[in-house]
């Protein structure tokens, strides 16, 4: 059954098939089954002028499409990386990258390397030499969800 669909649909197999996975990249969004759609558009293209050669079996078209795949999204990731622009707002979802040379009082000593310190709304761990409560200190660099901090 699936051997005579393909052979009554012929090249428009891959055309259907190059159709679906660019129509996939529309609710599912990544830039990937673009270039894989493209490829077997392209292998369709080819099969509509190749289809009655003798040298152009089904095993031939799987390897084009593979290796069209392949430079596709190659060419694909070149050209996204080319056109990729640096955000305007860098440090947007790096909160603890944000703190970085602000100041604030400690609102828990730092004993044993540790302690806390209130900068906006909320509260965060910090790191640095033992200081008592009440001490101004600078943020100096942000390791995960903890600051480091230097004496003012």
């Amino acid at each position: 059954m699936i051997a005579s669909l393909i052979q009554e649909l012929g090249p428009w197999n891959w055309m259907a098939l190059g159709a679906a996975l660019l129509i996939f990249e529309l609710f599912l969004p990544g830039v990937f089954l673009l270039w894989i759609g493209i490829a077997a558009i392209l292998v369709g293209t080819l099969s509509l002028q190749l289809w009655n050669m003798g040298f152009w079996t089904w095993q031939l078209q799987v390897l084009i499409f593979l290796v069209l795949s392949l430079l596709s999204a190659y060419a694909g990731s070149r050209i996204m990386a080319a056109r990729r622009d640096d955000s305007d707002q860098p440090l947007l979802n790096r909160r603890s990258e944000q703190m970085i040379g602000r100041t604030a009082t400690l609102t828990e000593p730092i004993s044993e390397g540790r302690g806390r310190i209130k900068l906006g709304d909320t509260m965060w761990r910090v790191s640095g030499p033992d200081l008592p409560v009440g001490a101004r200190v600078r943020v100096v660099a942000a390791e995960d969800s903890e600051l480091v901090v230097e004496a003012v």
